[in-house]
């Protein structure tokens, strides 16, 4: 019984944890769908930031469907615990397996099929630089994911510079973004002669040189999903017993 009650108490502390977390998420992301107004005078009124920071608006989805889904599993595997419930317990566990199984799924995708997903990628890099020829400079919401996204990655398009060649942005001004330079003016030469990276190879670059972190973060969050699998499992057959 002493182990049976440790192992309540853990469940309902590693739950409550994920639930509170959830409430927060979720909670953030009703406020910014919500009082979007509110949000924007607030980004507005920060003296000096980019008009690029609405775009943070758009996130305010993937915050609830996050929180949303960290709630419900919290409140099943506290409720699960605590009240002994076998039924919210085998929920619990259903959910995380098929949580673990779509992760284990995705990365057996990409390795296996590789060559599918670099025709994936290839496809999708020849969609973005089409959009950037037609739209940078022109639509300003797309402009400014883009400008967010250079800034943040110090990089410039998809591959390189020549991604804006004949954009309405070049076509206007003669010259390219400024995060595709080091310098002031972001002249033809100026840009043919610069360092900065597309923002794709970057991306990769980053993912190498932090694949030990990344990989260590994705073993721990497999470790915690077995863990708590594993515990839900001898609660559920320790109620069933007793």
């Amino acid at each position: 019984m002493g182990c049976f009650t440790f192992l309540k108490v853990m469940m309902f502390i590693f739950n409550g944890i994920i639930f509170l977390a959830g409430g927060a998420i979720l909670g953030v992301g009703v406020w910014v769908k919500v009082d979007s107004g509110s949000l924007l005078g607030f980004l507005n009124g920060i003296q000096g930031a980019p008009v690029d920071l609405s775009q943070l608006l758009n996130v305010g989805y993937l915050l609830i469907t996050v929180g949303g889904v960290l709630m419900v599993m919290g409140f099943l595997g506290c409720c699960g615990a605590m009240r002994e419930s076998r039924c919210m317990l085998l929920l619990f566990f259903v959910i995380l397996l098929i949580i673990f199984i779509a992760e284990v799924a995705g990365a057996i995708v990409v390795l296996v099929f590789q060559p599918l997903v670099e025709n994936l990628i290839n496809k999708l890099g020849d969609k973005a630089v089409k959009s950037i020829k037609k739209s940078y400079g022109d639509n300003a919401d797309f402009t400014g994911v883009w400008n967010t996204t250079m800034t943040g990655l110090q990089c410039c398009g998809f591959n390189n510079y020549t991604d804006f060649t004949d954009s309405p942005f070049h076509k206007n001004n003669n010259k390219y973004p400024a995060p595709c330079c080091k310098f002031s003016s972001c002249t033809s030469e100026a840009a043919r002669n610069s360092t900065v990276a597309g923002c794709f190879p970057r991306l990769v670059d980053l993912i190498e040189e932090n694949a030990v972190v990344l990989g260590g973060v994705g073993l721990g969050i497999t470790g915690l999903e077995i863990s708590a699998m594993v515990v839900s499992m001898i609660l559920y057959c320790k109620i069933r017993s007793k």
